[in-house]
């Protein structure tokens, strides 16, 4: 079974230039057929196996959550070989995960990095819970992973009406400041991707699935546009990430 994916695969003769904006538009395709239901399954099967014995095209890389409700091949209707996956417990930054995406970029080639939160996440409710005036200790390896988190919830924190005393900051808001972080991140310990960037050999975009229905909605992009895409693509990622 082949997808919209395949069309936009890099090879030594692509059918189509594998730009940011082609490749997320066809994510959002699968989403969509994920989340009403229709899910084609595609490279899923034996022939597939087969084809990637030896090499792997992968047309985006993914560092999202370890939340087990957010498993990236299948809320995106895709299969084996078609996304470089990276993910951990509230998506946090740290040299592992940036060496991969490097490797992503720089030795397969993806022109996309889709960074991916949700809601409900548990990591930014126990980054929440621990600022909590007489919060007890985390456990070191998890108070150590929920850091990175720490500054999206003062600013959060900082931001709400001094005069509601006792209001949390939301665990929404502090999710998205916090991707917003990690992309920001990610562009400032990373030379090389910040430069395929600025080059306009990459796209990054951050997104966030909810739980409740499945979607995954674009929150910022960063690079798409840069080099020449068909207008609608572009519309359509733009559209997306102000939603």
């Amino acid at each position: 079974m082949t997808t919209d994916l395949d069309h936009v695969r890099p090879d030594d003769t692509p059918a189509e230039p594998a730009t940011p904006e082609k490749v997320w538009n066809s994510m959002l395709d699968g989403n969509t057929r994920f989340l009403t239901g229709v899910p084609e399954h595609p490279h899923q099967d034996v022939e597939r196996r087969n084809e990637l014995r030896s090499v792997q095209m992968p047309v985006a890389a993914l560092f999202g959550c370890s939340d087990s409700r957010l498993a990236a091949e299948i809320i995106f209707d895709l299969g084996l070989g078609d996304l470089f996956v990276i993910r951990n417990a509230g998506q946090v930054i740290g040299d592992s995960v940036i060496g991969s995406l490097e490797y992503a970029t720089e030795i397969l080639g993806v022109p996309l990095i889709v960074v991916l939160g949700h809601d409900a996440c548990g990591a930014v409710s126990a980054a929440i819970t621990a600022q909590r005036a007489g919060a007890p200790r985390l456990p070191p390896h998890i108070e150590h992973l929920i850091e990175p988190i720490l500054p999206a919830v003062r600013r959060v924190t900082d931001s709400l009406d001094p005069a509601r005393t006792g209001e949390e900051p939301s665990p929404v808001d502090v999710g998205r400041e916090h991707l917003r972080d990690t992309a920001a991140e990610l562009l400032n310990r990373s030379p090389l991707i910040a430069q395929r960037v600025a080059d306009g050999r990459l796209g990054i975009l951050t997104a966030n699935y909810h739980l409740h229905n499945g979607r995954v909605t674009a929150d910022t992009v960063l690079g798409f546009g840069v080099r020449s895409a068909p207008a609608t693509a572009t519309a359509t990622a733009t559209a997306t990430a102000t939603a």
